[in-house]
């Protein structure tokens, strides 16, 4: 699979890609600068906003409207009178921890992690934002919260604690949104990098961005075999989505931080957005329904 340049961002830490459909245009952020990014598919021309929080996630919302999340709290923003509201925090400041990965189920319920800003270890849970906007804890003890999808048939939702190196199932109930842990379905060997953000693909597959892994994975989760590698020239991969009107491609991002700067001239292009035509195309991302 060829791999090109979507965008040159030099993201410091580059998340959270996202394709809106509607829109026709890509999302990602830069959360150490608190960059959102939008690059419009069609005319590959691309605008930013800056916000003076850390800014951990987007995911599509109502009515024009995007959900992110901004240090420990979450908002909305309209792209049209491009105003910031917010909707409440997941945890208290004080905590030391700002909000990570996340994903909405099919309900439209936002599935949120946290983490500590020094890696604590322990300190962060991941949290489901329900349509009234109230706040449930689902996993407690967490590191480095990071991907989260659903399976085909939407019975198991599988996620990653980063530090783990594993990908987990649980089996989901759709309705109260319960989730009881069923077993690791994928170990990812510290050679191939960490597991970070991560896609399902319409066969049921799993798409995971490997930090220090120079790569995308595609995974079986049936068996926890490893099928196939998009290759990339930068080492610290965090996450991809499905992209394009066909959902026949993905958006890989990358991070910078902590490179020294021998390590920036031998990967001059971390930090940027990536995007590959795919064999196999995805499942479009579930927006928030509030």
């Amino acid at each position: 699979m060829k791999v090109d340049s979507l965008f040159a961002s030099k993201c410091t830490l580059g998340e959270s890609p996202l394709w809106h459909a509607e829109r026709k245009c890509c999302y990602w952020v830069d959360i150490e600068r608190g960059v959102l990014y939008e690059y419009n598919w069609l005319f590959k021309t691309v605008r930013t906003w800056k916000f003076n929080k850390r800014l951990g996630l987007v995911r599509e919302g109502k009515n024009n409207q995007l959900i992110l999340a901004l240090d420990a709290g979450i908002a909305r923003f309209n792209l049209e009178t491009e105003q910031l509201s917010p909707i409440l925090e997941i945890e208290s400041p004080a905590s030391g921890n700002r909000c990570n990965d996340g994903s909405c189920d099919r309900l439209g319920r936002l599935w949120i992690g946290t983490m500590h800003l020094q890696h604590k270890k322990g300190a962060g849970a991941l949290y489901m934002v329900d349509n009234k906007s109230e706040v449930q804890k689902k996993i407690s003890n967490t590191s480095i919260s990071n991907g989260i999808t659903w399976s085909l048939d939407n019975k198991r939702m599988f996620y990653v604690d980063s530090p783990t190196q594993v990908i987990q199932s649980f089996i989901f109930h759709e309705q109260s949104g319960e989730i009881i842990f069923e077993k690791n379905v994928i170990e990812v060997p510290p050679e191939l990098g960490t597991p970070d953000g991560m896609s399902i693909d319409e066969e049921g597959m799993l798409w995971i961005a490997q930090w220090g892994g120079f790569g995308v994975y595609r995974w079986n989760p049936h068996n926890g075999k490893l099928l196939d590698k998009i290759e990339l020239p930068v080492p610290q991969v965090t996450s991809c989505t499905f992209a394009g009107e066909n959902l026949d491609y993905l958006i890989i991002t990358s991070a910078r931080e902590n490179l020294k700067e021998e390590e920036l001239k031998k990967y001059p292009e971390s930090g940027n957005v990536f995007v590959v035509k795919t064999a196999v195309k995805g499942i479009l991302t579930n927006k928030c329904l509030w």
